[in-house]
Order: structure tokens, then sequence, then C-alpha cells
């Protein structure tokens, strides 16, 4: 349905606003909604332009209303990508009608073109619902804290703390730091409000700060600036109960209290009365600061309104504060965690083990420096110290200036990490090479750059990330903080720091299995796209390699893919061979290590034997070759997911193995390609060319929809492509003007008679760094699977909390009734002694998230996992659920013998 015919604009339209006959073209409606919104001319006329480029895929049988929010939509669009936002997003959300769910799945939608929303205006929308989930989370908790008596107070204080974190914070959407900023806010108010508005257990001792000290007025009457200055003045007595009740740190809530939050009530200059800033100053400079943001109306929390409302099936699972429950059998039930609650348990649990180790060195790791041809010791600690003056800073400057010293104290956690995982990592070392001068590892600044920043990644994930806890899933979002950003601050290339990766995940064992996951996902965002950076060391190493004499042009053999990876590399394998010899037939493919660490530059044993210099063929990289085998894994397993999304194996059952060769002959071959681009880039390209050459119509927004699905992507993927130097361009123009130009004689190949040999398909185990956690299929089962136990908290070193879901906490027994978990215990413990074991080796993908319940496949199962060779205990287990199956059959024979047509209910 075409735009309908322009009307003449309603009477009495502003004079200031544009003519409705300048936009005869337009409809009337549109051009009145845009005078609504005070956007000026060139926003009006982008804006019209999105929505004809669109229009034929809404217009049709939609009403009027519906219409004029998708023009709402274009018009949030047009105006961020030209920089002329003139409307708040409430302002926007009220003139639409629309929640912030309703308006995100809106501009979701809109995008049915590569283009129809940039990047930015994606970034800007995903900030939005950032900041707009921490703070209905943390609103939650602070109706927790308040009491309907007192509505006046309550309003005081949530606007206090909204202005509060706009002046103070640069990152509003970090959880953990507004929360620690809010229980500075309560703390205040607390002190200052009158016994009868206080809940215990702060009323009590509220009362007996003022029964032991000078009053209420006299204390408030005292120059605050004096206050900041001296911290004894700040009595900590109600702080440690709010920090308490929170699982919060009180020396990081104090430190924020004394350096941030006093100055900014000194700069805050309201009138007060009886201690308490006037309402309708206070308001009117949060007003102030919300249209200089063009944010969210935070106030309106306080509402209930509609525009903050998130829909049920997206919104936050906010429980009250999870009690611990004794039931009759004594068993602990915890109810599911809260987003405050998760982050601070986890911060908590870092600091368990980190508050109990060294600032410096251990006397086992001085024993090791004391051991080395050249002391590292005093390089490491001028490290330390040069490095935590620039984390500092950075630090400083990506939250806000009031808050170095928090920075500091991360650092510092940081820093005990570091020397614990290093006196970890030695030990190995030394069992391992039976060696204990480690002069020249320990003397590599480059190691200890990486693997300090891999510390500091782990206490910044710990504390920066956004824990969304949802009905379906856990989503772990990301903050300005997140990694990549600890190699811009320690100036550390991605390709060095992939290399301590895998080693210090092995060396730490209280990682929980969240961190592990991040790890691994920090190393597939550098074999991803990271790596490939235009100053990456990584394009050295390939062109030295490449003009090596006798060296193949790929930098992995493609006979290497089928073998299984070899996880016996460290880091000081990776750091100390950057080559290893080339291999002889007959001998391992293991890269063996030196026995002795004064002979690091020797061929490793069990590879070639002793030769003379003249005799050696050039060398290849020990630690290229492991980033590629890894890159290779990585890249078919992504392919894979893509394929099977598409449901190319069922259609078209060779072509994927076709796509692969193509794909695999680009990174090995024509990895300049990569340069400033990103792995899934190729991947795209790779299958519109195979099948544009088979004749399989398959295009480019089909690909790029189903692309969007995956784990782990993001729209600026196929929306901002290197063309060329400071030009970018979509997807599509990427293939047109690089990808086919570049590969053209090799694509046109594969539809002659005699196509290139097909790529063998890389190995790729189950899982990487993570523990076995996925339903596993039971060994000769007909599409039988069986989960882990869960339990409200993990187990294995780091405590995380899980939660039990609606869908997860029911046992089904099938059957017969057990009467207890004892018989899925056994059944649990059968299945954990099974020869599986954790895998943290880091070259594999991210899969979709299996569903969390039993799954019932379709025919032809992958027998990859190892069903083929059952153990005796997986032989036991089949047993068992053979006898299950057999049992439940009898039962319905006889219920149905009995007349009653079936079972009638599944026993719980």
């Amino acid at each position: 349905m075409p735009p309908k015919p322009p009307r003449r604009a309603a009477a009495g339209a502003s004079e200031e606003s544009v003519s409705p006959g300048r936009h005869d073209y337009r409809d009337a409606d549109f051009v009145l909604l845009c005078q609504s919104l005070k956007v000026g001319e060139n926003v009006n006329e982008r804006a019209w332009k999105i929505w004809e480029s669109v229009s034929e895929v809404f217009n049709e049988g939609v009403v009027l209303d519906a219409i004029r929010k998708y023009w709402g939509i274009c018009i949030f669009i047009a105006a961020v990508d030209l920089n002329a936002v003139s409307f708040t997003q409430t302002e926007l959300q009220k003139t639409l009608d629309l929640n912030m769910t309703e308006f995100l799945q809106l501009l979701k939608k809109m995008d049915v073109n590569l283009d129809t929303v940039s990047t930015k205006v994606n970034s800007v929308a995903l900030k939005l619902e950032k900041k707009c989930l921490v703070f209905t989370a943390l609103f939650e908790k602070f109706k927790r804290a308040s009491s309907e008596t007192t509505k006046p107070v309550v309003k005081i204080c949530w606007i206090t703390f909204l202005l509060a974190t706009g002046k103070l914070l640069q990152m509003e959407d970090d959880l953990v730091l507004s929360f620690q900023l809010l229980l500075c806010v309560l703390e205040h108010f607390i002190k200052i409000s009158p016994s009868a508005f206080i809940k215990e257990p702060y009323r009590t001792t509220a009362n007996s700060i003022i029964s032991s000290g000078p009053s209420r007025s006299s204390r408030r009457s005292q120059n605050r600036i004096i206050q900041t200055g001296n911290s004894t003045e700040v009595d900590p007595r109600v702080m440690e109960i709010l920090c308490q009740e929170n699982e919060c740190n009180v020396e990081e809530v104090k430190n924020i209290y004394l350096k941030s939050f006093l100055p900014f009530l000194d700069n805050l200059k309201i009138p007060s009365t009886n201690g308490f800033p006037a309402i309708e100053s206070l308001s009117r400079q949060y007003e102030e600061l919300y249209h200089k943001n063009k944010d969210f109306d935070g106030r309106l929390f306080l509402e209930h309104d509609k525009t903050l409302q998130i829909d049920p099936e997206e919104r936050y699972e906010l429980e009250s504060t999870p009690r611990k429950l004794h039931t009759e059998d004594g068993h602990t039930v915890i109810p599911p965690q809260t987003p405050v609650r998760t982050a601070m348990n986890t911060i908590q649990q870092l600091q368990m083990i980190l508050n109990t180790a060294d600032d410096k060195p251990s006397n086992t790791l001085e024993a090791y420096f004391n051991n080395c041809t050249v002391n590292p010791t005093t390089g490491i600690t001028n490290r330390v110290e040069y490095l935590g003056q620039k984390f500092r800073e950075n630090f400083a400057q990506a939250v806000g200036e009031g808050w170095a010293e928090i920075g500091s104290q991360r650092y510092k956690l940081g820093v005990r990490l570091y020397y614990r995982v290093m006196e970890s990592m030695l030990k190995s070392e030394e069992e391992r090479l039976s060696v204990h001068n480690f002069s020249k590892l320990l003397n590599d600044a480059t190691f200890h750059g990486s693997l300090l920043a891999c510390a500091v990644e782990v206490v910044m994930t710990t504390y920066g990330t956004t824990w969304n806890i949802t009905l379906t899933s856990d989503i772990q979002t990301e903050t300005d903080l997140s990694f990549p950003w600890i190699l811009r601050v320690f100036d550390i290339k991605a390709y060095e720091f992939y290399k301590v990766i895998e080693s210090f995940i092995k060396a730490e064992p209280t990682l929980s299995r969240e961190m592990i996951k991040h790890m691994e996902r920090c190393e597939h965002r550098i074999m991803e796209c990271i790596a490939w950076q235009m100053d990456s060391p990584l394009f050295d190493i390939l062109k030295q390699q490449k003009e090596q004499e006798d060296q193949p042009d790929q930098p992995e053999p493609t006979s290497t893919l089928k073998q299984p990876l070899q996880h016996n590399h460290t880091a000081a394998d990776l750091y100390l061979h950057p080559e290893r010899s080339p291999q002889k037939k007959g001998f391992s493919t293991a890269h063996a290590v030196p026995m002795q660490q004064a002979k690091v530059e020797t061929p490793s044993a069990g590879q070639s034997q002793p030769q003379s210099q003249s005799q050696q063929k050039p060398q290849k990289s020990t630690s290229l070759s492991l980033f590629y085998k890894k890159l290779y894994r990585l890249a078919y397993l992504r392919l894979n997911t893509l394929c099977n999304h598409l449901h190319l194996p069922s259609d078209h059952p060779q072509l994927e193995a076709i796509i692969w060769t193509l794909f695999q002959h680009t990174l090995g071959n024509e990895y300049e390609l990569m340069k400033d681009r990103h792995l899934d880039q190729i991947m795209m390209c790779s299958m519109y060319a195979i099948c544009k050459v088979k004749n399989i119509d398959l295009r480019f927004k089909t690909i790029v929809t189903a692309y969007k699905d995956l784990p782990n992507t993001s729209q600026e993927t196929f929306k901002h492509v290197l063309i060329k130097e400071g030009q970018y361009d979509s997807i599509i123009g990427f293939y047109n003007l690089v990808f086919m130009q570049r590969l053209k004689t090799n694509i046109l190949q594969y539809a002659s008679t005699r196509p290139p040999t097909l790529s063998p398909i890389p190995q790729v185990p189950r899982s990487s760094f993570g523990f076995p956690s996925s339903p596993l299929r039971v060994p000769g089962g007909n599409n039988i699977y069986v989960s882990p136990l869960k339990s409200p908290y993990k187990t294995d070193g780091l405590l995380s909390p899980t939660k039990l879901t609606p869908r997860t906490r029911i046992l089904v027994s099938i059957g017969e009734p057990f009467g207890s978990p004892e018989r899925f215990q056994k059944i649990n413990q059968l299945v954990s002694s099974s020869d599986r074991h954790p895998k943290r080796a880091g070259d594999t993908g991210s899969l979709p998230k299996p569903l969390k319940r039993l799954r019932f496949d379709m025919d032809g199962q992958d027998e990859a996992d190892g069903s083929k060779h059952l153990s005796g205990e997986s032989k036991l287990l089949q047993q068992k659920i053979a006898e299950m199956t057999s049992t439940r059959s009898k039962m319905q024979e006889q219920k149905l013998k009995d007349g009653n047509g079936g079972l009638k209910r599944e026993e719980n």
C-alpha cells in the first residue's frame, strides 16, 4: 500500500515548525509527529527516506497507529545517525506509547535491510537497554530498603541517587559501581532521617550513633569539606550493616563515600530543610541532566511508569532477598538469585580467595627468582608498579576521576592473582621439565605483561559483568571496561596475550565455569578479529614463514586438521619456543619441550635429532601452528552452526564441505583479507560464493538473518566491513569489491569438472576450556540425554551461584516413583565417573545453548562423542536406562489392563 496522499496540517501548528507545504511528498501525520518531537528538517527528510525504503514491508494491512510507531523509530534512527537528537528517550516513548521492550523490538524489526539500522544506532540502543536493566534491578533493591510510609523521603533519596550517578559515573550501566553508590546514598539518608522512618536493623544503629556523638543537627551544620578530608568523622556503623546485608565490600563502599559521594554533596548547592534537600530544586537539577543526556527519566520508576516497564518474558527475575530455608529432611534451599546479589556473591567469592594472597612474591616465588641466572625481581616489581599507575589513570578516565582509588583496589586483587598463578605455573613447569632455572621465561617482559593482563581481566570481569538473570537464561553483557580494554591499557598485542590464556586457566583451579567461558570467549575474539588488526605481529610472522625456503604457503598443513589438537602446550613453550623443527616421519606430532632450560633453542626431544646447523631445514612457529589449528577449528564450528541454521546439510549434503574448502583456503593462503576484518565476514562470503557458483538460491539477506541468531555475533560484523583504508560498506559491498575480485579464479574452479580437492574437516572437541555441563547422550540409548544434577551453588573452586527455574527444578521419574533424589544421584555419579574429562584447550566455537530439558533429536545422531566405544560404567548406565524403560512399559500395559487408559501423571 503506497503512502497516503498528503493532508493539510492541523490548524494552530507552531509557526516555528517547518511549513507542511515543504513536505508535499510526505504524509501530513508524519510531519506532525516530527513537529511534536521538535526535529529539524534534516532529520525529517532522512527519516522519511528510511520509511520509504521499508514501507512495503510494514504498510500492508497496518493501522495508522502502528504506522505512526514505525515512523517514530525512523525518526530515532535518523536523529541518532545525524547527531541531531532533539528529544529524550522518554519523550519519544511517551509520544509513541511504547515501553522499553516494545521500542527495542520495533527497532530490531525495522532493520529489514542491512543498512536500515546503523551500528551507531545499535550501540545507542544497547546502552539504553543495559542502563534500563541495571536501574530496574537497582530500583527493586531500593524498594526493599524503603518504606511506603515515608514516600517523600524515598523520592528525595532516589532522585539524589539518580543525580549522583549522572554526575559521578561515566558508566551508568555498570551494575556494581552503581549499586555501591546507591549504598552510599542510603547510608547518608538513614543517618539524617527521623527514627520512625528507618527500618531495622538500621534504626538501632542510627540511634546509637546519635546517642554516642553530637546531635544530628550539629553534625549536619559541620563543614562537609572538613568531613571529607577526615575519614574519622564518618561513622562506619550504618555502612557496615548495609554492606553486610548486601554482601558488599565495606572498604570499597567507604572509599566511594569519602572520595566521590561526599564531594558530590558539597557541590550540590541545594537548600535543605531539616537536613533533607529541597525536592523541587533536586528534581530540577536532575531534569537538566536528563534532558542533556537525552536519556530516559529515572524518576518514573517511582511512578511505575509504562515507558520503563520490561515485558514479563524479558524482565529480570527480581525476587525478594534470598533466604536459606531448612526443609524437614534437612536440605538447604536457596531461592533464585537477583542480579545484584549474584554480582555481589561472585565478587565476594573472588575476594575470599585473594584477600589471603600476597601483594608481593611469596617465599616460593622468591626462591624461583633467586635460582635464575639473571634475577628478575627488580624487573617484575618495577613493571607491576608502572602498569598499576597506567591502570589507575585509565580506570579513572573510563569511570570518573573520583574512582581512581577503586581502580587501585581492583588492580591490587589482580596482582595477587598474578603472583598466585605465576607460582602455580612454575611449579608445573618444574615438575614437567625437572629444572629450576627459569631465567629466560621470568625475564621475558611480554610473558609478564600478558600474564598480569590475564589476571586483571579476571578481576575486572568479576566486577564489571552485568548479570541479566531472566526467566530463561543467563546473559552476560559487557561494559566499557570489558575485554579487550586491558590490552590497550597494558599495550599488549592480542596475539601475545592468546599464548598465556590456556596455561592461566590450567594453573588456577578456583576459576568458575562462567569465568572459564569468558576466557575462552576472549581467545575466540582474538582469533576472530583482534589478532588480525593492522598493527598485529601476526602478519609479520606469517610473512616471515612464507618467505622461508621450502615452506608451504599455508601456516598449518591441512593434513593436521583431522588430528586431535594436542593439549600439552604451555605458556613457556609458546613464549620461549617461537619456532619448532620440521617433523620427521615416524615422530610424534606433539611439540615436546627441551629437557634443560639452557638449551631452549635446540630441537625438541621426540622430534628431529641433533644436526648441524647447515643441515637443518627452516623452522616453523609453534605458536603460529597452534594458533592456526585453533583458528581452523573455530572457523569450521561457526560454519557448521550457520549451515545448520540454514538447513543446508539436509538440502545439499555436500555443500558444507565445499564451502569449508574455500573458507579454509582463504584463511590459509589469502590471510591478507583478514586484516582489520572479522572471521565471520570471510565465512559468509565463502558461503555466498559457493552457493552462487553452484546455482543454489541463497541470498546474503538470508545468510545474515540466520547469522544474527548465532551466539556471540554483532550486527557490526555484516554492516561495517572494511573495503579499503578509511572506507567501509556492508558485507555485500565487501563481497563485490574485495572478496570476489581477490578469489574469482579460485571460486570458478568449483564450477569446473575438476574442482579443488576438499579440505579435511577439523576434529572438533565437544568443549574447550569448560567443564562438562551440557546434557549427555546416553551411550547406546535411542536419543536419551541426561543432565548433571544441579545444585544452588557450584563446587568447582570459586563458587558461582546458579538458579532453579520452573523448568530446571522439576525432576521427572520415568517408570517408577523413586521417592527421593538418591536414585537420580546414582545415575549422575555414573555419568560423572565416565571417561569424559574437562577440556581446557580453547579450540572450539560457541554453540547455541542446549535446551534445559530432555532433547529428542532426529535420526542420524552424531557418533563423534565416542558412543561406539562403551566403557563398563557406560554399559551399566545403558543397562539401568533399559531396565527403567522396560519397567515403564510393563506399568503402562498393567494400567491399560486395569482400564486406566494411560499414565495419570509424571512423578515429581
